[in-house]
């Protein structure tokens, strides 16, 4: 079995409700890829790929639902999903399908309800999230908001994330208290994914909100041990983070 190092989310799910979030340690491929690439988009060796998913194959109850993430807010059904279908947004009601986003600096978001009867993993990139693909996931769930529960793994920390106004401006006009994400960085700014993500989630009636940047823990960016980054190195490779209800 390989040796993977997995992160396990710190939060109070319920016990049928499992996930594990990857790190780049523990796989075969080589480069800038070094070591468990889990990404068959980013020109890595596709036998390495198939290597490193399939290492994940003992943790897990059944082959990850895999997606073809664009940045957008479309949330599927796992149990219904076709082959790599366009979706930034995974949910599953039915034991045993593992719901998968795959990131390198954009924020991972896990969910469930406080009963165990539906989960969710959300890619949450800065356009999605700016457009809305939390509250579109939370809408598929078809649970009360406040018993959901959140957590947020490893992204692009607040004094790495760095856009100009015209990012800025897109999120706050889409949320106007999105103005205290931002501070300023010579002519640009640095954003805080964590608090938008954070901000959106309550909003939507999410209270129950775990994990995030705690003293930059999860920094993709500043923690190149443990983390892919594309904003610090571009050709790299994607971590997952897992989630599924068990049987």
């Amino acid at each position: 079995m390989t040796n993977l190092t997995f992160i396990k989310p710190n939060w109070p799910a319920p016990p049928n409700v499992k996930a594990l979030q990857t790190t780049r340690k523990g796989g075969i491929s080589q480069g800038p890829y070094t070591s468990l690439n889990l990404g068959e988009h980013v020109k890595d060796d596709p036998l390495a790929v198939a290597h490193n998913r399939q290492s994940l194959s003992p943790y897990l109850p059944s082959e990850p639902v895999w997606v073809n993430q664009v940045h957008g807010i479309q949330v599927i059904d796992a149990a219904k999903s076709g082959c790599l279908e366009d979706a930034d947004g995974v949910f599953a009601t039915q034991a045993d399908v593992v719901c998968v986003t795959m990131t390198a600096d954009c924020l991972p978001i896990l969910l469930c309800d406080k009963a165990g009867t539906v989960v969710a993993a959300v890619h949450a990139g800065w356009r999605g999230l700016c457009d809305g693909v939390i509250e579109a996931a939370i809408a598929k769930m078809s649970a009360n908001p406040e018993d959901i529960l959140a957590w947020l793994g490893p992204a692009i920390g607040p004094n790495a994330f760095e856009v100009g106004d015209d990012v800025r401006e897109q999120f706050i006009q889409k949320d106007a208290q999105a103005v205290s994400a931002f501070k300023p960085h010579g002519d640009k700014w640095l954003g805080d994914i964590y608090t938008i993500a954070k901000q959106r989630l309550v909003s939507a009636g999410v209270k129950a909100i775990y994990g995030g940047s705690v003293n930059e823990e999860f920094c993709t960016y500043s923690d190149e041990d443990r983390f892919f980054s594309f904003r610090r190195d571009n050709v790299t490779g994607r971590m997952a983070s897992l989630i599924w209800l068990a049987s």
